[in-house]
Formats: C-alpha cells, sequence, structure tokens
C-alpha cells in the first residue's frame, strides 16, 4: 500500500499561484493513478483533477480547467498541483488520492480511490 503526505498548501491573495505536492512512499508509485480533491466547509469532497501513471492522461474539473495543471514526477514518487489565477472558491482542504491503475481511464469520483493523504489547507483572500 501507498502512504500519501501532502504539502504546499498556505494562505494566498486572489489571483496568486501555488503549487501543490504530495509524496508517495511504501509500494510502486508508477503504478498509480493519481488525483487531487478539495473539500471547501460544510460541503462535498470535489474532484479536481487526475492523471495516469505515467502522466500521458490528465483530466480536470471544469472550475479549475485551464489554470490548473497536475503533473508527477515518477522517479521522486511525487504529483504536483500546480494552481494558477486562484480565486476564493478555491478555498478548501485539498487532498491527495490513489489507486492502483494502469489502464487510461481516470476516475473523477472519491470512490475510486483509495489511498488518501491528511489534506492540505489553501486559503484564498480577496
Amino acid at each position: 500500500q501507498v502512504q500519501l503526505v501532502e504539502s504546499g498548501g498556505g494562505l494566498v491573495q486572489a489571483g496568486d499561484s501555488l503549487r501543490l505536492s504530495c509524496a508517495a512512499s511504501g509500494s510502486t508509485f508508477s503504478n498509480y493513478a493519481m488525483a487531487w480533491f478539495r473539500q471547501a466547509p460544510g460541503k462535498v469532497r470535489d474532484f479536481v483533477a487526475a492523471i495516469n501513471w505515467s502522466g500521458a492522461r490528465t483530466t480536470y474539473a471544469d472550475s479549475v480547467k485551464g489554470r490548473f495543471t497536475i503533473s508527477r514526477d515518477n522517479a521522486k514518487n511525487t504529483v504536483y498541483l500546480r494552481m494558477n489565477s486562484l480565486n476564493v472558491d478555491d478555498t478548501a482542504v485539498y487532498y491527495c488520492a490513489g489507486q492502483i491503475n494502469l489502464g487510461v481511464v481516470l476516475s473523477t469520483t472519491h470512490n475510486g480511490y483509495y489511498y488518501w493523504g491528511q489534506g492540505t489547507q489553501v486559503t484564498v483572500s480577496s
């Protein structure tokens, strides 16, 4: 099984950029599809972005398309989320998630991922 630890969250102003990282350990990282989800206070956990095991395929929620970029470095066992043009609606706890998946179909639901990090807070002020 894989352990996931997020980092890189913080307090930023609207329009700023931020890069989240998720370090994986305990298993062969390149066997896993990875994703980012987020949960704002009082709301359900929403899908943000996902990337397949090789990094060749990605998918995004409409709300972040064109602003966020998911990427991975299998040599470093890390997946990233680059977030540009942040706005107050992006304020949430961001979670990294992983699931063994060597295919090309990426899940966009939380049920599609078994392994989760503890989350990192991103707060965007206006």
